[in-house]
């Protein structure tokens, strides 16, 4: 589907495909509107791929005072955890202290009691220090006294955006990534529609429609300046490292306390590897272009490591990957990074409503405000559910299961709903197989190339699948597999897998490789600044449609 197959009416117009703009058009759907989404990059380009992958009531939040955003953010976990089984699992987090740390064990009991009561269940229970060190053999053990286990929770963020937009759409709504929003069309002042554009073909056309909702994240303000003149969106940059999980070895998540400035810095286990983070900065660049760690944040993380894991002899060697995210934070710049609020903000103007802020694990508290707060522009008969589940209900186990366990097929559902049947039923029996390093199976790369909007190679292996992320050099060993799997579902020429290829090999270098790794980025003789190489991109890309030779659906 591109812009011209849309239908030229809507009830509700969507901006922005990352996890807000997902739940929005999810709930929309459900509530039988006719609704769209349109993204300007791809779906989950921005924080909703690049987040800590934590479904959680965020328990640093308790100590802020921020005590309802805590337990709305415990009470959406745990419906989560019901309703998705497969996507958003449990995670055990291990909490070391140690001699002279704040907080402390009494602080910490005092804020895991209160995580308790919000989720109605015990869920943490304390060790003395040579117990904890049974569960984590290679912790620090000077000045450990001790330590606490509790629960919250894990997700792949961007598949999560996938499975809420891939059910929208199959119960009616529409979704185009590579669709830019350039104005917001108004007639006597009220909105009446949007201009949109396809940010590579150029094609482009006005939709029609009374209600707008800006969801775009860090990008809220181009839309809609801020109507409180001392506050304004705070782009914040989280960044992470990835680490093989036998250079890591942790079965559990773990919280510590970093020894340069106190702050909670996470290690995790996720898809098959171990994630390090985060930072919290100001992110002063351009939002087009794709973020990355530095080399301060990089040794700060690899700082942090080293003091709490000094046996395993860690370095930046062992470095996988690295990814960086940007938090949109309403702020009035008086507070420092880890201080600023996650609560979430509507602002309404005759018919475009925005919202803006909030965290991954609120999401659908964020598309209900958002709905309530367009609701005079909405269908009169317009009902909204806000007790309906958030997904579509999927069986416990397949009537076939191809010889695959019942923990893959959890996965599957999981991360593709009742797709998952059609993976499996139409993969080859090698294709079953777990692609090293990761808990992902070949046979999902042919699945989302023919059915998930794939642009570019970098939307198959950095969000659709993970495996840019969690294998050496970006997955590039494995691109004749992924070509010869997906030639069918993406029938391109020679020369366009080839460009992709160089083109995918420079996008990893610049936002996932560790900066020493990526100084200068060379194409032959030629040295690409940042910015050249995102317009050599959108260069060679409309070359190729232009003269006819786009050869993807």
């Amino acid at each position: 589907m591109d812009i011209s197959d849309l239908p030229q009416t809507w009830d509700v117009i969507v901006i922005g495909g990352g996890i807000t703009g997902a739940g929005i058009l999810r709930e929309a759907t459900r509530a039988g509107l006719r609704a769209v989404l349109l993204e300007q990059k791809d779906f989950a380009w921005g924080t909703s791929s690049r987040s800590s992958k934590l479904v959680h009531g965020g328990l640093r939040y308790l100590k802020e005072g921020h005590f309802l955003m805590t337990k709305t953010a415990v009470e959406e976990r745990e419906r989560l955890l019901k309703e998705a089984p497969g996507l958003v699992e449990s995670l055990g987090f291990l909490l070391p202290i140690y001699e002279d740390q704040r907080p402390g064990k009494r602080a910490l009991k005092v804020g895991l009691s209160l995580y308790d009561i919000m989720a109605r269940e015990r869920q943490h229970q304390y060790y003395d220090a040579a117990a904890f060190s049974r569960i984590v053999p290679h912790i620090n053990r000077r000045g450990l006294t001790g330590g606490f286990r509790f629960f919250d929770a894990q997700v792949d963020d961007c598949r999560l955006v996938l499975r809420l937009i891939n059910e929208a759409v199959l119960a009616g709504a529409s979704a185009l990534n590579y669709t830019v929003v350039n104005r917001i069309i108004r007639k006597d002042g009220d909105v009446a529609g949007v201009e949109v554009q396809d940010v590579e073909t150029g094609q482009a056309r006005t939709l029609d429609g009374r209600s707008v909702i800006n969801a775009t994240g860090c990008w809220a303000e181009k839309l809609h300046p801020s109507p409180e003149p001392q506050r304004h969106l705070r782009p914040l940059r989280g960044s992470h490292l990835v680490f093989s999980a036998a250079a890591l070895p942790l079965t559990e998540g773990l919280s510590f306390v970093h020894p340069r400035d106190g702050r909670p810095v996470f290690v995790i286990p996720w898809e098959g590897a171990v994630l390090v983070g985060t930072t919290d900065i100001d992110h002063s660049q351009d939002l087009s272009i794709e973020p990355n760690i530095t080399a301060a944040e990089a040794s700060y993380l690899m700082e942090g490591l080293q003091v709490v894991f000094p046996s395993l002899g860690l370095s930046l060697k062992a470095c996988l990957s690295t990814f960086a995210g940007v938090r949109p934070v309403l702020s009035e710049g008086k507070l420092k990074p880890s201080e600023e609020s996650r609560e979430h903000v509507v602002w309404v103007d005759r018919g475009l409503v925005t919202v803006t802020g909030g965290k991954l694990t609120t999401f659908r508290r964020l598309a209900l405000d958002a709905l309530k707060a367009v609701r005079p522009w909405l269908p009169p008969d317009t009902v909204i559910d806000r007790k309906a589940p958030v997904f579509e209900e999927v069986p416990d186990r397949p009537t076939e299961d191809f010889g695959l366990p019942l923990r893959i097929w959890r996965r599957l559902y999981g991360r593709y709903g009742l797709a998952a049947e059609t993976i499996a039923g139409k993969a080859r029996p090698k294709d079953l197989a777990v692609i090293p390093g990761t808990h992902t199976l070949w046979a999902e790369l042919p699945y989302v190339a023919a059915h998930e909007h794939i642009r570019h190679l970098g939307d198959l292996l950095l969000r659709r699948v993970r495996i840019g992320l969690l294998t050496p050099q970006g997955a590039t060993g494995y691109l004749k597999r992924v070509r010869k799997l997906c030639k069918n579902a993406l029938p391109w020429s020679r020369q366009r897998w080839k460009e992709e290829i160089r083109l995918y090999r420079m996008q990893w270098r610049h936002a996932h490789a560790l900066p020493g790794r990526r100084a200068a980025i060379s194409a032959g003789r030629k040295i690409f600044s940042v910015e050249a190489l995102a317009a050599a991109g959108r260069s060679v890309y409309r070359k190729m449609w232009f003269a006819g030779k786009r050869d993807n659906h």
